[in-house]
């Protein structure tokens, strides 16, 4: 009788242990359900929030809008025939402010500043 009560006692161990299992489980896909919930309702902002967003950009970009603000804040006229001239007609382009081939042209633009103002903190104030 002994090894029956040991079989029992064994048989009760092995299902409260299945039934944490099945419990595990079914929490684990409780929360799995939420966070699914979640998801799609983000998604759901998330479209809703593009469509007013491109609903929004229809009205903007509708050409008779533009056109009613650009006669409103623009005044545009025609082009008159003087003002268009050949290639030739262009000024020479400046010379370049920093040579070609400077490792950091930004800095050179600063340099030639504050060489052309006496900063003492030029690199070139230290040369003169």
């Amino acid at each position: 009788m002994t090894i029956l009560r040991l079989l029992h006692i064994v048989v009760v161990a092995v299902l409260v242990l299945a039934a944490a299992d099945v419990y595990e489980i079914k929490f684990g896909s409780t929360l799995e359900a939420q966070q699914v919930a979640k998801m799609r309702a983000e998604i759901r902002r998330e479209r809703d929030a593009i469509a007013a967003l491109r609903d929004q950009w229809t009205k903007l970009d509708n050409p008779e809008r533009i056109e009613a603000l650009t006669h409103r804040h623009l005044p545009l006229k025609p082009i008159e025939v003087y003002q268009i001239d050949k290639l030739d007609g262009l000024p020479a382009r400046p010379p370049p402010i920093v040579p070609p081939g400077t490792a950091d042209p930004i800095g050179a633009i600063i340099e030639t500043y504050r060489a052309d103002a006496g900063d003492p903190r030029s690199d070139t104030a230290f040369r003169r």
